[in-house]
């Protein structure tokens, strides 16, 4: 049962990415009373689009991880260089390790061990090596998944994915972006949905379960 995580963490390379693999189920673990907290180890200062401050991707993750209920104060921002996160492995391992012993959690969300994003595949690997003993699932981001394993689902409901979308569209300075779109996001929902026999879900790939 969802229910029984009561700590979670989510991990995001980027900004955005964590709304994107996970935001209907981050809203459902909201509603069920998880303390949701959100790691964003880069604000891809470098690749924010033109006529947009530099700083744009830190004020927008703050508004949208509120649209799905997240505390401003369980968000915690990295400003690591966009791209080059595989450069930071130490010092990263080393910021998860300190959250895990200031908070230990009880279910870890994080990019698929088979994403292809060298930023994202560093946070998937740091992250295994941090939580041996806490459950992970990695998220999907089918942009970035020439493979993914869809060996567990989260059923949803409408207001979780419209939770989502409204999320998303706090990220003004990505609007554009084919996933970023409402159609997507209930599509791939729907998609996920029609595979367990349900409206809406969303799938993740199984790294690691711990039974207790």
């Amino acid at each position: 049962m969802l229910s029984r995580f009561k700590n979670v963490f989510v991990l995001a390379p980027h900004t955005d990415d964590g709304e994107l693999g996970a935001g209907g189920t981050i809203s459902k673990l909201i509603d069920n009373g998880a303390n949701v907290y959100y790691f964003a180890f880069s604000t891809a200062e470098e690749s924010v689009p033109k006529g947009h401050p530099k700083d744009i991707l830190a004020k927008e993750v703050v508004k949208a991880t509120s649209k799905l209920g997240i505390k401003k104060e369980n968000v915690i921002i990295y400003h690591y260089k966009v791209r080059k996160l595989n450069y930071a492995r130490q010092e990263i391992l080393e910021d998860l390790i300190k959250h895990k012993r200031e908070i230990v959690p009880d279910l870890v969300l994080m990019p698929s061990l088979h994403d292809i994003h060298q930023d994202h595949s560093t946070i998937a690997q740091e992250g295994l090596r941090a939580f041996k003993n806490c459950t992970i699932l990695g998220y999907e981001l089918i942009w970035n998944n020439l493979t993914f394993n869809t060996t567990s689902f989260v059923k949803l409901e409408e207001k979780n994915i419209l939770c989502k979308v409204n999320a998303l569209k706090e990220y003004k300075s990505q609007e554009g972006r084919d996933y970023m779109s409402k159609e997507f996001i209930f599509s791939l929902a729907k998609v996920r949905g029609v595979q367990i026999g349900v409206e809406y879900a969303e799938s993740f790939e199984v790294i690691r379960w711990l039974i207790k």
